[in-house]
């Protein structure tokens, strides 16, 4: 029989009878009436503010799928593309020797010639200049005898630096009639002729040490007590730099047998030392910690690295970052060790020890701190019951396994597939359109280059059209054109699409450049899509399909986790709906008016990101649904891992490996990416196709997703299984050792007989703790499916809790969560 609703206060006012002092015997009932009726009258407002504070969690959950990828997307666009979308050189410093004249001379020509890229100065001799370029205290060297002059340049301090400085030095030379040679005092490896191989290693050991706490800290916060966690983590640095290691030298061949111990010695420590510091962070913000350790190691660390972009072409703030922060420390001490042969690596290791250890005292002085000051402290709580989205695994083992795999797999993907895809960028079958006056002279040609180049390099078209040619690579179908000299014109043409990838145009450019001069004839270049001075690099298109694809992949991860209400298609295609506008706009909004890296094209970019970003959601559910918060590997892995060497952003498709180039024409990256450039550089051109590459994903996902909750329903609430009893034993284990420090400290008896005072009642308390906690796990988990009639059920239930057993606030919390890490 259905229980009667409760009273009101102003039902219960209106029922009260006066109770007459000279009532008859069953008068002594009323009293305990009269509180029965009080006790109804407080279950209203009670249920009033469970309902209250159910529906102000829902809120807040819900705004955490909007909020948290707005701050990680926001952080890491604007962070890349406010910084290296236009890179200028300032202050990059060269030194000039020669004699005091000749030296004095040179420095005001350069100065003169470029007074803020340049910070010139002069030395006394030859020898001292060199020096001061192979430790990279300067970026180039000029030394001068007579009419002669030397540019020396050091490729290992970055190709990009050298090609830059090289560019502002040599007009300045040659305006004063010198007779200039170029020299490179540090060359780069032939397995390694980008530099990419640091850059890479640099960025997987950076991943490998602030990834683990990412979830570490909602899954398994018993771990973070720092008497385990620094164990753990030393440990998991030598995994890494094992991992690594095994990568980049017998697999990849970029690192050199003779530098192992340097490179097992710096990923340990720079994995160590990031994971000292993320330890802090995380004491000091929780879970949110991990937003704040890729603000403070990614966004920060990467413009300020000198490996992507030299550091001098960025702003005064990240030279000076660049000097204490570790992802800095790490690339340029693996850049020490593979390109200078550990030359200055001294320096670089003492910053990342001083960040561990500053990591660690810091996390120590806060524990210290904060028992001090509650040496009783509320327990951490677990949000996230498992990775793989089920039940919360009863054995410790299967978490932990779990908890090491998907980082694991982050620093595996990330390491094989982009150094092994992007490492060493060569042409191979690059399309390219060879014009001549008759197909036989264009054949002829062919032939002669594929003798002198090798067949692989490119796929050689023949013809005489001319503006044929020059349609095909406005179209992006051929790289470039190279015209032959004809009666009417001597020199080398050459038809190129800067703005179709700029890693391709520099390319044809350098190949056909040496072409020409080996005929002695000059090669006009012909770019009819230059790049713009916001763009100079050809990175743009890039940095804004990666906010498209991060944006879409991350409602999908949060909402499942945050509030797991929405997983079902019901709720979550509609949220997507709106997520989708919403995100688009802020991507849109950071690449044009925020960043000026892009120049109008709003409209365009707004609708076919939400596109993007709603079919890649769909994409990541049907991971989600199958493997939970672990569905971040393969997603990740196939739309960035695997989607940023097939893209044809960065690096041309057609200087990868055929795998990732045959990719380019399926994957979503690619898509987003050409999206992008279509819109931007080529009026919308092939805008179309592109898109329905996207559309076809999200709605094959979307159906995917359809056949798998059909067979299987979502759950709607987290499943923690027998986190009590977790709890339990964890709460026991830290009355034991708080006993064993009591008993050192000479106070065993005091302990001894604490525990047989409560001993009689231990199991009593135990199995009244147990029940409660099972009863509260089964009223209030995370929002979940039905909880709209949940409010009654949660008010009758606290009204029975309010007329039974009294619970203690404190002990509640207790059952709730795991103890504290102090």
């Amino acid at each position: 029989m259905a229980a009667e609703p409760p009273q009101t206060r102003r039902e219960a006012r209106e029922s009260e009878q006066p109770i007459e002092p000279d009532a008859s015997p069953g008068a002594s009932d009323a009293p305990a009436s009269t509180e029965s009726d009080h006790a109804d009258t407080d279950a209203a407002p009670d249920a009033a503010a469970a309902a209250k504070r159910a529906k102000a969690e829902m809120i807040g959950r819900t705004a955490a799928i909007f909020i948290m990828p707005l701050l990680f997307v926001g952080m890491m666009i604007t962070g890349y593309l406010g910084t290296m979308h236009s890179p200028t050189a300032n202050d990059m410093p060269v030194v000039v020797a020669g004699s005091d004249s000749k030296a004095a001379d040179m420095k005001l020509a350069l100065d003169g010639s470029e007074p803020d890229a340049l910070d010139v100065d002069t030395v006394d001799d030859a020898h001292t200049a060199r020096e001061m370029v192979t430790d990279r205290e300067a970026s180039a060297a000029v030394v001068i005898k007579g009419d002669k002059a030397t540019l020396y340049t050091a490729g290992g301090a970055g190709a990009q630096q050298a090609t830059t400085v090289t560019g502002l030095v040599m007009p300045a030379l040659q305006d004063e009639g010198l007779e200039v040679s170029t020299q490179d005092l540090a060359p780069l490896p032939d397995n390694d002729s980008t530099g990419l191989g640091a850059m890479f290693l640099m960025t997987s050991i950076v991943m490998a040490g602030y990834l683990p706490f990412s979830v570490l800290r909602s899954n398994s916060p018993e771990l973070l007590k720092f008497k385990r966690i620094v164990p753990i983590l030393g440990a998991w640095a030598a995994v890494i730099a094992g991992l690594v290691w095994t990568v980049t030298c017998p697999i990849l061949d970029v690192v050199d047998v003779k530098d192992t111990v340097a490179i097992l010695g710096i990923a340990w420590l720079g994995v160590f030392a990031i994971a000292c510091v993320q330890l802090f962070i995380t004491r000091l913000f929780g879970a949110l910690g991990v937003l704040f350790g890729i603000l403070f190691l990614m966004v920060l660390g990467m413009p300020s690295s000198n490996m992507a972009i030299p550091v001098y072409t960025m702003s005064p703030f990240f030279r000076f970052t660049h000097e204490f922060l570790p992802m800095p420390a790490i690339g340029e001490a693996l850049r020490s060790v593979l390109y200078f042969n550990g030359t200055g690596v001294t320096g670089h290791l003492l910053v990342l020890a001083i960040g561990a250890v500053v990591g660690l005292l810091a996390t120590k002085a806060y524990d210290t701190i904060s028992h001090r000051r509650n040496p009783d402290p509320q327990p951490l709580s677990v949000n996230i019951p498992s990775l793989h989205g089920g039940r919360r695994p009863d054995s410790k083992v299967l978490r932990y396994i779990s908890l090491v795999a998907f980082p694991l797999a982050m620093v595996t993907m990330m390491i094989s597939f982009m150094l092994g895809a992007m490492g060493s960028p060569a042409p191979k079958d690059m399309p390219v359109t060879v014009v001549g006056a008759s197909t036989e002279q264009a054949k002829d040609t062919i032939a002669d280059l594929e003798k002198n180049m090798g067949e692989d390099m490119f796929d050689f078209t023949a013809t005489t059209n001319e503006d044929e040619a020059r349609a095909l690579v406005k179209d992006r179908d051929q790289v470039a054109a190279l015209v032959l000299p004809t009666e009417d014109n001597a020199e080398f043409g050459l038809i190129a699409n800067e703005a179709g990838n700029n890693a391709a145009y520099r390319v044809v450019n350098q190949v056909f450049d040496q072409v020409a001069s080996a005929q002695d004839m000059d090669l006009e270049v012909d770019n009819i899509a230059p790049l713009p001075d916001r763009d100079k690099n050809g990175v743009v298109v890039m940095y804004v399909a990666m906010g498209w694809v991060l944006a879409g992949f991350m409602v999908v991860i949060v909402a499942a986790n945050a509030n797991p209400w929405s997983r079902p298609l019901k709720r979550m295609v509609p949220l997507t709906a709106v997520y989708a506008p919403f995100m688009s706009l802020v991507v849109a909004l950071i690449a044009g008016p925020i960043t000026g890296a892009v120049e109008g094209h709003f409209a365009q970019l707004w609708g076919a990101g939400i596109l993007a970003i709603f079919s890649i959601a769909m994409f990541a559910m049907v991971f989600e649904r199958l493997i939970g918060m672990l569905a971040i590997v393969p997603v990740i892995g196939t739309l960035m891992f695997a989607g940023m060497p097939a893209s044809n952003g960065s690096i041309s498709e057609y200087m990868t490996p055929t795998f990732f180039s045959t990719l380019h024409d399926f994957l979503p990256m690619p898509a987003a990416v050409e999206t992008i450039r279509s819109i931007v550089y080529f009026d919308s051109d092939v805008v179309t196709e592109h898109l329905q590459v996207l559309a076809l994903w999200g709605l094959v996902s979307l159906a995917l997703v359809f056949l798998i909750d059909s067979i299987k329903p979502p759950r709607t609430e987290h499943d923690f299984g027998n986190l009590h009893l977790e709890q339990e034993r964890e709460a026991n284990k830290q009355a034991r050792e708080q006993a064993k420090a009591l008993e050192a400290s000479g106070s065993a008896q005091t302990v001894q007989s604490t525990i047989v005072d409560h001993e009689p009642n231990k199991s009593m308390e135990t199995e009244s703790a147990a029940s409660t906690e099972q009863a509260e796990y089964r009223v209030a988990p995370t929002a979940g499916d039905g909880l709209t009639h949940r409010f009654a059920e949660a008010a009758d239930e606290n009204s029975v809790d309010e007329r039974s057993t009294p619970v203690d606030s404190e002990s509640s919390d207790r059952q709730e969560r795991i103890p504290s890490t102090v």
